[in-house]
C-alpha cells in the first residue's frame, strides 16, 4: 500500500508539472505577427484593493517594473496634488477612471460629464468610463457615449467606454448595437466580464468580438470564464483554455495597433478579495493579487515587445 500511494502521488505531481509547462508554453507561444522595435506598450499598475498611500503604491508600482497606473480621477485638490507629486516622483504615467453612480439617468448624465471634463483637465494618458447603468436605454445610452466623445474631442484626451458588467457595454450584443450606431466611440476592452454575462468564451459571437476588437484603444487584462469574472490563478493549468482564448483577442488588439502604428496601452487588473475567490469562513486570498497583477504584466511586455 505504501508503495501504491508513493506512485499515485509522484504520477499526480508528474501530471501537474506536465499542465503547468503547457500553461508556459502557451503564455511564450510565437506571435503571428512581427512587432517592430519601436511598438510603445505601456503597462499600468492598479490601485483596486491596495491599502496603502499613493506614495506607497506609486513606489510598490514602481519598483514592480510598471510604466504608469490607472486610478479613479481625483476629485479635490489634496489627492490632485498627492497623485501628481506621487508620480512624478516614480517617474509614472497615470490614466483614469470616471463614472457616476447615481441611478436617475438626468443627475447620472450631468454627474458623468462634469467628472469627465474635470479629470480631462488634469491630462491624463486617457479617461476610461464607467459609463451609464446597464439598465438606461440606448437612446440614453447613445446620449452618454455621443457626448463623452465630444468633450474628449475638446480636451484632447482619448475617452474609452469599459466593457463591464453594470454599465452600459455589459454584453456583446449592446455594445455592438452602440458601436454600430456610434463611429466614434472607442473601447477598454474587459473581456472578461463578457464571459460571465454570456457564460460562453465567445465563440458564437466572433462577428461581435470581432468589432470590440476593432475599436478597442485599452486593455484591462484579467481573464475571466465561463463562470466568473476572474480565474483564481492564470498560472494554474486548469485555466489554459480561458488564458488562451484572452491571449487571442489580446494579439488582435495588439496586431491592430501594430499595424496601425499606435501606442498600446494595458492595465493588469486582476482583483482583491472577495472579487478573487477566498477560502469559506476564513476569507483568505486563493492566491496574491499583486504577484498575479506583476506576473500579468511581465508575461505580456515579454509577449509583445522586442527585446533591446
Amino acid at each position: 500500500m505504501p508503495n501504491r500511494r508513493k506512485f499515485l502521488a509522484q504520477s499526480l505531481s508528474l501530471g501537474a508539472g506536465l499542465m503547468i509547462d503547457q500553461v508556459s508554453a502557451l503564455a511564450e507561444t510565437p506571435l503571428p505577427f512581427h512587432v517592430p522595435a519601436d511598438f510603445s506598450l505601456k503597462m499600468l499598475a492598479t490601485s483596486w484593493g491596495f491599502s496603502g498611500s499613493i506614495d506607497e503604491f506609486c513606489a510598490k508600482a514602481k519598483k514592480a517594473g510598471y510604466d504608469g497606473i490607472e486610478v479613479w480621477a481625483p476629485t479635490n485638490d489634496t489627492d490632485r496634488i498627492a497623485l501628481e507629486r506621487a508620480t512624478k516622483a516614480n517617474g509614472l504615467e497615470y490614466g483614469f477612471l470616471v463614472g457616476s453612480g447615481s441611478s436617475d439617468f438626468k443627475e447620472h448624465f450631468t454627474q458623468f460629464i462634469q467628472a469627465l471634463k474635470n479629470a480631462a483637465n488634469l491630462k491624463p494618458l486617457y479617461l476610461n468610463c464607467h459609463s451609464g447603468k446597464d439598465y438606461f436605454t440606448l437612446d440614453q445610452a447613445q446620449n452618454i457615449i455621443e457626448l463623452s466623445i465630444t468633450a474628449g474631442k475638446a480636451s484632447g484626451v482619448p475617452v474609452y467606454h469599459e466593457t463591464h458588467r453594470g454599465r452600459i457595454c455589459y454584453s456583446a450584443p449592446i455594445t455592438r448595437a452602440l458601436l454600430e450606431k456610434i463611429p466614434g466611440m472607442r473601447l477598454t476592452l474587459d473581456i472578461s466580464h463578457w464571459c460571465v454575462v454570456h457564460e460562453s468564451l465567445l465563440a458564437d459571437q466572433k462577428e461581435t468580438v470581432e468589432l470590440a476588437l476593432a475599436r478597442t484603444d485599452h486593455i484591462h487584462a484579467r481573464v475571466g470564464h465561463q463562470e466568473g469574472p476572474q480565474v483564481t490563478d492564470p498560472r494554474a493549468p486548469e485555466w489554459a483554455d480561458a488564458l488562451k482564448a484572452h491571449l487571442a483577442w489580446w494579439d488582435k488588439v495588439v496586431e491592430m495597433k501594430v499595424n496601425q502604428k499606435q501606442p498600446m496601452t494595458i492595465l493588469t487588473e486582476f482583483g482583491p478579495p472577495m472579487y478573487l475567490p477566498t477560502v469559506p469562513y476564513t476569507r483568505q486570498p486563493l492566491a496574491d493579487q499583486w504577484a498575479i497583477n506583476v506576473h500579468m504584466m511581465e508575461m505580456l511586455r515579454s509577449r509583445y515587445l522586442v527585446k533591446k
